[in-house]
């Protein structure tokens, strides 16, 4: 039996033949929750239009479908003949709003890219004004190559002949029901999207794809909860290292195990990043998500109440470490889970802030032993999880994970250690802390923590190892890789950043987020109206609509890699200045001070930096444009010569020119 992915199903003929109240009462108890006299009347319309519009026609219907990768449910799907028809309905509405437009369109996009079963089919999104009396939409555009329409304003009384309309002008087999049903639903949501649904009770089963991404994360979370509850049950203490490749979804088991304690006192348990602009955007988004929801049930949730609720769960790690600072008693949390874990701060670094900014002079812990003390403090249990990434450090005084391990082996000898046997990887640099560490403490190495299938995006499979080839300037890696990934998903380069910015629009479709993004060190874009110093609210940039000025949509306020690490657009715009520049030597690194640029020497700050441009050139989920400007020969901070190699390298590559 196919997973009920609706609350309402039924041949056509059946529901026409149907009572009303008792497809109601389906649609009721299929919600789980009260429902709302206004719901129920919704419904009832949409029943009654349907009814009307049906007649004659052999398929299927569904009333209230899941798509659980952004937490919505389309109000009506039908499969009749080789279409699948998604309509949004807007009972009472005069208008057709751009909003509903790009709602129903994402539905459609949905179904097109995660539903096994739906890739190749015509799918054919409908927005519905009950109260609108014209339209203006022309619905007889070419069906485009993906066979996916663009969205269709229809008054109630033309839905017949909009279906009918629309048979007639595509060809293919009939959708056979049970097949289309028993498709895999597979799909890839952004960090955003997936602590949405996780928030609201969705498994981290449900949102992710359908192979062996899916049973990684499930492992990956089982072994953990299982350290858990033999920490909870033994009254013991552990520590656990999960690894993954890039866009595995370490972020994502971090999430999910904390959403599964939310609530529970005795086993509370917390989500830490250090990265701030990711929790101001998922506080945000969880809270707008919660105060929505609560308009719908009927309840009084404000906005305060709803990110009070969010932090209890999620925080930035550094107000976690200055709580436990100011209050020396057992911190409320018996598990806390570190994201990005390898980029806390060092000894020195730590000291050095502690004596500046706290007036503790002598403190003399680096920031991971200190985070362990504070759960030590329990005198039953605890239980820590370090998310670790590799290759991806962006600041000074990263410490990398060896920093963990060291502390265990100082200060934390009597915890139980469990590791990932990826962390032995070189690219993670703990080979002497692990030799150490495995004299002193019991450490078990479980493959269960280890995630080693990419999920970032459904179309970017390569794309990490095609920039890694870039960086490491391996031209014959990199267009043999370009080869894998050109097809499914494009990488294009100009000189031209309005052409840039007008081919961003144009593959957009629906919400699909696009922006540009650059280097903390590209200050001379400014004759381009990109100013890096110029101050950007990362929540407004991710969340906001294409209405708003501050959105990533509108192309004028852009994002660093400071603001983008751990979040994903669906199509990006990287811009690249000077300060990397391609040599037959190597890469050139400066720093533009004052009024010129100068050499970056430190080979940590080199490493830096060349990570930057990782972190940028990873950030997009469907495709790419890649700017590097013309420079300015009357300028002497962008003269060509400083950007006309670093083209010249990335075309030998094979990208696409426009």
């Amino acid at each position: 039996m196919p997973i009920s992915r609706s609350y309402y199903s039924a041949n056509i003929l059946t529901f026409l033949q149907s009572d009303t109240d008792y497809i109601i009462g389906r649609l009721a108890q299929g919600s789980g929750s009260g429902v709302e006299g206004p719901q129920t009347e919704a419904w009832r319309e949409e029943i009654r239009i349907m009814r009307s519009q049906l007649i004659g026609f052999d398929g299927s219907i569904f009333f209230e479908y899941s798509i659980p990768r952004i937490g919505h449910r389309i109000d009506v799907l039908l499969l009749i003949g080789n279409a699948i028809f998604v309509l949004e309905f807007k009972v009472g509405d005069k208008e057709f709003r751009p909003a509903a437009r790009d709602q129903v369109w994402d539905y459609a996009l949905d179904l097109k890219n995660f539903h096994e079963t739906s890739h190749d089919k015509i799918i054919v999104p409908i927005l519905i004004a009950t109260a609108a009396i014209k339209v203006l939409t022309n619905y007889l555009e070419p069906v485009p190559e993906d066979q996916l329409l663009n969205p269709i304003d229809c008054l109630p009384s033309q839905i017949d002949f909009m279906i009918r309309e629309i048979l007639s002008r595509v060809n293919g087999n009939d959708i056979v029901r049970e097949d289309w049903e028993n498709g895999r639903y597979s799909p890839t949501p952004t960090i955003i999207e997936a602590a949405r649904a996780l928030y609201n009770g969705h498994s981290v089963n449900e949102i992710s794809r359908r192979d062996a991404s899916d049973d990684h994360l499930r492992r990956t979370s089982e072994i953990i909860e299982t350290v858990i509850k033999a920490a909870r049950l033994g009254g013991k203490k552990a520590i656990c290292f999960v690894t993954g490749v890039p866009g595995a979804g370490k972020t994502l088991v971090g999430m999910n195990v904390a959403t599964r304690h939310a609530g529970e006192e005795a086993q509370h348990a917390v989500f830490l990043s250090g990265n701030g602009p990711l929790v101001k955007i998922l506080s945000e988004a969880l809270a707008r998500d919660s105060v929505n929801q609560s308009k719908i049930t009927g309840e009084k949730r404000t906005k305060k109440d709803a990110l009070r609720a969010v932090k209890s769960f999620i925080q930035i790690v550094h107000h976690y470490r200055d709580d436990c600072l100011v209050d020396e008693s057992p911190p409320k949390e018996h598990v806390a889970l570190f994201d990005e874990a390898q980029r806390a701060c060092n000894l020195e670094r730590t000291s050095g802030f502690m004596k500046t900014k706290k007036n503790r002079p002598n403190f003399n812990q680096s920031e991971p032993e200190f985070l362990i003390s504070c759960l030590d403090r329990h005198l039953d249990w605890a239980v820590v999880v370090c998310l670790v990434g590799g290759g991806q450090e962006i600041n000074t005084g990263e410490a990398g994970i060896s920093e963990w391990l060291a502390a265990m082996q100082k200060s934390f000898s009597h915890w139980d250690v469990y590791i990932s046997p990826n962390l032995t990887d070189s690219e993670y640099g703990t080979q002497e802390a692990l030799t150490k560490i495995e004299s002193q403490i019991q450490t078990r190495y479980l493959p269960e923590l280890h995630l080693s299938v990419s999920m970032r995006s459904f179309r970017a499979e390569h794309v990490s190892a095609l920039v890694k080839y870039l960086l490491d300037r391996d031209l014959v890696e990199a267009r043999i890789t370009l080869d894998k990934v050109r097809d499914k998903y494009p990488v294009l380069i100009t000189r031209d950043l309005a052409k840039a910015k007008r081919w961003l629009k144009t593959k957009a479709r629906g919400t699909e987020r696009f922006g540009m993004v650059v280097s903390s060190q590209a200050q001379r874009l400014k004759p381009y109206a990109i100013d890096v110093k110029s101050p950007m609210d990362p929540v407004h940039w991710f969340l906001d609509t294409k209405e708003d000025v501050r959105s990533s949509y509108y192309l004028e306020d852009v994002a660093t890699e400071f603001d983008i690490q751990g979040l994903e657009l669906d199509w990006v715009c990287v811009t690249w200045d000077a300060d990397f520049r391609y040599t037959r030597n190597g890469w050139e690194h400066r720093s533009f001070v004052g009024s010129k640029w100068n050499w970056i020497i430190k080979p940590e700050r080199q490493f830096y930096q060349k990570n930057a441009y990782r972190v940028l050139l990873t950030r997009a989920r469907q495709g790419m444009v890649i700017v590097v400007p013309p420079g300015d020969p009357e300028d002497h901070t962008r003269l060509p010569e400083f950007y006309n190699p670093t083209y010249e390298y990335l075309k030998s590559i094979g990208f696409d020119v426009i």
